[in-house]
């Protein structure tokens, strides 16, 4: 039988030492797995802290390019009212361009004319000393169915030839024919009719309507229209007609009709015009009473800034429609910011062979 050998000491001892380095291999396994869980976790935190704090960012950063995309927006419609406000200003300026080239063109046409008014004046009154030195009977005031009076004998060259068997009377009613300012056409408008009427140059074109009434010739037929947009007699149920002016009566009740009126809307030369073709038979003598060039052709339009050349476009516009060879004698009051309308009507008026009169404040 074999005999059982006993340890040894130093077999003991290695296995000690092997469990122990075991034991420590172990123990420090835990140690540092330990520690890796809890880096772990605060590496999670701290990432996680970030995520939130990059979404805080993100949600700004979109509230801000909301407001961006909102800004922007709002600059695109400014600049497009920019730019329709800069094509408005640079079509006013070769308005204004054209308007002064016309000015030019015209002054050169005025002093041309002045000169020859000034030689016809002084020939005029040669032959009126002549006249005066030969006795020639004047006509008696008698022979007028309407008077208008006037301060004393003061008397007035105006060129306007109220003759003709039939004449019309054009009298424009439009709210520019309440004052010479623009700023006191936008205040007067707004006022009662009654203080409206009271305007001192509307009553002035009343009382320059009132004195052609006076002169038209007693076995004459007349009619008197009114035009701003639309036009129409100022007796009622005589469109299309012509009155007496014989009867002192129609005449008078005519002319008072006039008082009235209260001026307003704008004023459209077209229709205006148009009463002359209607008219049957035709007027042989008209007479136009306005302040300025049209604002408005056939209808109004959506525009409600008119320009000059706009204003011309209208005015030759309307000329289209005006028959061929009736005179037409223009009186004109003044306008304030309406340059063109002078030499558009003197132009008017020795085209069909009638007068133009631009009176002073004090006429008739």
């Amino acid at each position: 039988m074999k005999r059982r050998r006993s340890p040894t000491p130093l077999s003991l001892s290695f296995l000690d030492a092997m469990c122990c380095g075991f034991g420590a291999l172990v123990l420090l396994f835990l140690i540092l797995s330990h520690n890796s869980v809890a880096q772990r976790r605060e590496a999670n935190e701290t990432l996680q802290g970030e995520v939130e704090a990059l979404e805080r960012q993100v949600l700004g950063g979109r509230g801000e390019a909301a407001s961006l995309v909102a800004d922007l927006e709002q600059a695109g419609g400014r600049r497009q009212r920019l730019l329709a406000q800069a094509k408005a200003m640079s079509e006013n300026i070769a308005g204004r361009r054209y308007d002064l080239a016309q000015l030019e063109t015209d002054r050169l046409a005025r002093e041309a004319h002045v000169n020859r008014l000034q030689a016809d004046l002084k020939s005029r009154d040669e032959e009126f000393k002549r006249l005066e030195g030969g006795a020639v009977r004047r006509a008696e005031e008698g022979d007028r169915l309407r008077a208008f009076p006037g301060q004393g004998d003061r008397q007035y060259l105006t060129g306007l030839k109220v003759g003709g068997q039939r004449v019309l009377i054009l009298f424009d009613t439009s709210a520019s024919m309440l004052a010479e300012r623009i700023v006191d056409i936008v205040r007067l408008r707004n006022l009662p009719g009654a203080e409206q009427r009271q305007a001192p140059k509307w009553r002035r074109a009343l009382a320059t309507l009132d004195w052609v009434a006076t002169q038209i010739p007693p076995g004459s037929r007349f009619q008197i229209y009114t035009f701003n947009e639309r036009a129409e007699p100022v007796v009622r149920d005589s469109a299309g007609r012509w009155l007496d002016a014989g009867d002192p009566a129609a005449l008078n009740s005519a002319v008072d009709a006039t008082k009235k009126i209260v001026p307003q809307g704008g004023t459209s030369l077209y229709h205006a015009f148009q009463v002359i073709r209607e008219l049957k038979p035709r007027p042989d003598n008209v007479f136009l009473v306005t302040d300025g060039l049209p604002t408005i052709d056939r209808e109004r339009g959506l525009n409600y800034t008119i320009s000059g050349v706009q204003r011309l476009r209208f005015f030759d516009d309307a000329l289209e429609s005006l028959p061929r060879g009736i005179p037409v004698n223009v009186i004109l009051l003044s306008l304030e910011g309406d340059p063109m309308a002078a030499s558009a009507f003197w132009r008017l008026a020795q085209a069909s062979r009638g007068s133009f009169l631009s009176p002073a404040e004090d006429w008739p």
